[in-house]
């Protein structure tokens, strides 16, 4: 049902690139990723404003997957009303605060979401407990990993129910630990272990929310790191340059 969540568990690498209301979604959604994240933190875009682009994502191969501002039930329920399939939150730092995630992510007995119909791209169902009962179960939820605190209880959050991925916040953790943004070093270098160790002994995933600049994606996924988004841009000139490279002018 959610291809994401597919990928994710089979242990496969995912993906994904950021996108906003303003791009055309529906080239990217097609273009390969496994998901388009769209950020709702640190960028100008409301969550309410996310429908449009993530209708013009229905068929396509990406999921859509939506970073909320805060771990709060109303910024999580509006996310998945517009169709979100996977759902991450900021700053978990403790069980508690996964718990409370999971729980707005999920419908009832599992959660505490509010119903709104069915929402996103997840098929047909003769009964309408089928729908609840697949979203509940494909779901993608993803608590983010960024402080000292959250290091301090990372078996206590990779262990709660419904978590599908640890994924650092690669500037914050490094602010944390008193190494900004010095992804190479030897401190930092030692945290991304232990988050891959828990998350593989959990039997979740571990990502990156983005490969820190000059710095090669496979060695993040040769450290366990499955899951994280690569910026399009680049990519989609280098293509342009190619294809236009092959024409005789």
């Amino acid at each position: 049902m959610n291809a994401i969540k597919q990928t994710i568990t089979s242990g496969k690498t995912a993906i994904g690139t950021t996108a906003g209301p303003n791009i055309d979604v529906s080239v990217l959604a097609d273009a390969g990723f496994d998901f388009i994240l769209f950020d709702t933190q640190h960028s100008p875009y409301e969550i309410k404003q996310l429908a449009p682009p993530v209708q013009a994502m229905r068929g396509k191969k990406a999921a859509p997957l939506v970073r909320v501002a805060a771990n709060q039930a109303d910024q999580i329920c509006f996310a998945l009303d517009a169709g979100a399939r996977g759902i991450i939150a900021p700053m978990i730092n403790t069980r508690a605060e996964a718990e409370a995630m999971v729980r707005s992510c999920r419908y009832y007995p599992l959660g505490n979401r509010s119903n709104a119909g069915v929402r996103g791209e997840w098929g047909e169902f003769p009964k309408y407990r089928d729908y609840l009962d697949t979203v509940n179960k494909e779901l993608v939820i993803v608590p983010m990993i960024e402080t000292r605190q959250a290091l301090e209880n990372l078996d206590a959050i990779a262990s709660v129910p419904g978590v599908d991925v640890l994924l650092i916040g690669p500037s914050d953790l490094s602010i944390e630990l008193d190494v900004p943004l010095d992804y190479a070093c030897d401190t930092y270098q030692r945290a991304l272990d232990k988050i891959a160790a828990t998350a593989a002994k959990h039997g979740i995933a571990a990502g990156m929310y983005f490969i820190p600049p000059g710095m090669e994606p496979n060695f993040f996924v040769d450290k366990g790191f499955k899951f994280f988004t690569m910026p399009w841009g680049p990519w989609a000139a280098t293509g342009i340059q190619n294809a236009i490279a092959g024409i005789k002018r």
